[in-house]
């Protein structure tokens, strides 16, 4: 009996709007160089840039080719053939009726089993006029059950710059779109530490009997930037702030993955069900005092060498807008009911640094007592860090009696770090996350109704300091870890800010 080969898959599609961008340059060609070099595509893929600039292929290749690394230049021949670029206007009709031939001449023959990823990395206002706009032209129409053939978009954050605008984009998105084909995309997700979090979890039986509220006190979630206002960003992040750019996105996702209920597997809707369980378990703010109270909002100020928020290009003279926020977050649910959770981002800090510090309480009584090395928290020894950047890997912090007659207690820890153990870096979030959506998988991405609880307990923080008497941004130095009022929500929890 004779073999009959297996038909050649038909070639996948990444068609990126706002093509001439920097994150398309910066990061998703790169990123698909880098899984061309790892062999992770599992059918040809052709890359369709669309923007306004009028460019030819060839061009448009010349300008990427410039931002890849030596390495990644080492496919280059092979993938940039399958680089293409189209130029059209922001919502004519006539302009993606040409995309749609475009498309469908790239794909050949069998055009109806081509995959589709259309990814939108524009401005957010536009995302609704641009999926209506590939909906009139019958490209995102799709059969569910079929595994070729497929239609995808990946949104880029913020989705939405509220509740209310959340939900309009998710109404928006769904008049043409099933929840299974719109993928929004937070890099922090595809971070290998982050991801590493659910994997510690629960597939170490030594640590999930404690990780509730009788044996942890507190979890410290800080993302500390070190940039400002490069690039001309002033006038973007003027409108933003740091609560809608990285509390409503970043902080409150690596908080659901810290606090969630192990998932019944990790199928996409699992994992992201049990995020949604915990968003909405948030203690939203009762009152502008209470957010006054639990709450911090800063803004940092000159310094001799380094121009202050205020001074920046596009931002306006008068901007209450916030660079800093330090919260007190609680969840209202059985396993971390009482459990404070510290969340920090800012920028202009002192070093670029993410971290995830569980905190651990301390034994019911001291049989240790007499002195304790500088170097030691007597009231918080016992600590398990995520680092997420620069460096990733996991330490868990704990007391040993140093040599001697006496009790001197030293702090030591147990660890690894990723690049030590894999010998290597790990890949960049993009390659990842852009691979997900080409395989379908969105367990990384975030759900609808994850987006809007988000909002929900941002928003009432925004209704805080919008109320009357609400206090100004407290001013922090350039470089320096933020203001000094973020150190005084640690009353009563006797703790303090994890440094480097």
């Amino acid at each position: 009996m004779s073999i009959v080969p297996a038909a050649p898959l038909p070639p996948a599609q990444v068609v990126i709007f706002g093509a001439s961008g920097d994150l398309t340059a910066r990061k998703l060609i790169p990123a698909l160089a880098d899984s061309a070099r790892a062999g992770s595509f599992r059918c040809p893929v052709q890359v369709i840039g669309v923007a306004r600039s009028p460019k030819t292929d060839v061009s448009w290749r010349a300008e990427l080719q410039q931002w890849l690394t030596p390495e990644q230049l080492e496919v280059w021949p092979t993938l940039a053939p399958n680089i293409h670029y189209v130029a059209i206007g922001e919502s004519a009709a006539g302009d993606f009726e040409r995309l749609k031939g475009e498309l469908d001449r790239l794909a050949g023959p069998e055009v109806e089993r081509v995959g589709r990823l259309f990814y939108l990395a524009i401005k957010p206002e536009l995302f609704g006029s641009t999926v209506e706009q590939l909906a009139a032209q019958g490209m995102l129409a799709c059969d569910q059950v079929r595994v070729d053939g497929w239609r995808r978009v990946v949104i880029e954050k913020p989705f939405g710059r509220d509740l209310v605008t959340a939900q309009w984009l998710n109404i928006t998105l769904r008049k043409h779109l099933r929840e299974d084909q719109i993928y929004r995309i937070d890099h922090y997700l595809g971070k290998e530490t982050v991801q590493n979090v659910l994997a510690f979890r629960f597939q170490n039986a030594i640590f999930e009997p404690i990780w509730n509220r009788s044996h942890v006190e507190s979890v410290e979630i800080s993302v500390c930037e070190e940039l400002g206002m490069e690039s001309g960003r002033g006038r973007y992040y003027d409108t933003a702030g740091a609560l809608r750019d990285m509390v409503a996105n970043h902080l409150l996702q690596l908080l659901c993955l810290v606090a969630m209920e192990p998932p019944a597997s990790l199928d996409a809707d699992a994992v992201r069900s049990e995020k949604v369980k915990v968003l909405d378990s948030l203690d939203v703010y009762h009152s502008p005092e209470d957010v006054w109270q639990h709450v911090v909002r800063g803004q940092y100020s000159a310094t001799h060498n380094q121009p202050g928020y205020l001074q920046e290009e596009g931002v306006a003279g008068e901007s209450q807008t916030e660079t800093y926020v330090a919260l007190v977050a609680r969840l209202h649910n059985w396993r971390w009911n009482g459990v404070k959770f510290f969340l920090r981002t800012g920028k202009k800090l002192k070093q670029r640094y993410t971290e995830i510090i569980v905190r651990f309480r301390v034994p019911p009584v001291d049989l240790f007592q007499g002195p304790i090395h500088a170097d030691v928290c007597r009231l918080r020894p016992n600590a398990l860090s995520f680092r997420i950047q620069p460096e990733e890997g996991i330490r868990l912090h704990f007391l040993v009696k140093q040599p001697g007659t006496g009790h001197l207690m030293r702090q030591a820890h147990l660890g690894f770090d990723y690049k030590e153990l894999f010998g290597a870096a790990t890949p960049p979030a993009y390659q990842r996350l852009l691979m997900d959506a080409l395989h379908g998988n969105a367990t990384l991405f975030t759900r609808g109704d994850e987006a809007e609880a988000a909002w929900r307990f941002c928003d009432a923080i925004r209704q805080g300091w919008e109320a009357p008497g609400a206090p100004p941004p407290a001013q922090y130095a350039s470089g320096s870890w933020g203001p000094a009022e973020a150190d005084e929500l640690f009353q009563g929890c006797e703790g303090i800010w994890g440094i480097p």
